[in-house]
């Protein structure tokens, strides 16, 4: 089991920087799909997770072909690329999945009950707003640049893994 914490204090600094961190995690998942496909019959498993704080990378499953899968995901996230169109198909699902957040009371309320108690908060209304302004692919590619050079790393790896 591997896990990272790719950790920037760029995605809570406005409404737009999270939206945008959404849509790189989106597009770099969508990017790994038919590179990972062989992993995944391979038994091995891995997910990214937009935190609310960085980039969460979970791999796990047989440890001599981990580390390839987990080189595999790095590569892609350096290397970071996407076409306009995957840009728009991205940016479509999350408008989607914004929206079922919103129509959803009780989602709805743990959003506005965090908002009330977490300093800094923005709230899905204010996301849902940035997103329907509309993005701009310029604007993506200087955030994953920023994101890339202001990370901090925390780790954890377990199980029958040599140091």
């Amino acid at each position: 089991y591997v896990r990272f914490h790719l950790i920037s204090p760029l995605i809570q600094q406005s409404a737009e920087n999270i939206v945008l961190f959404d849509t790189f995690v989106n597009i770099l998942s969508h990017n790994l799909g038919e590179p990972a496909y062989e992993a995944d019959v391979a038994q091995l498993e891995y997910k990214l997770v937009a935190g609310e704080y960085g980039l969460i990378i979970r791999v796990k499953g047989f440890n001599h072909k981990l580390p390839l899968l987990f080189q595999l995901i790095i590569d892609y996230l350096s290397d970071f690329s996407f076409t306009p169109a995957v840009f728009e198909m991205i940016t479509e699902q999350l408008k989607k999945t914004y929206y079922n957040i919103l129509i959803k009371p009780e989602t709805l309320a743990k959003d506005v009950r965090l908002l009330i108690l977490e300093h800094g908060r923005w709230s899905m209304i204010d996301k849902y707003q940035t997103l329907m302004k509309g993005l701009s692919i310029e604007a993506l590619s200087n955030f994953v640049r920023a994101f890339k050079s202001q990370l901090f790393v925390e780790g954890l790896v377990q199980g029958n893994f040599t140091s």
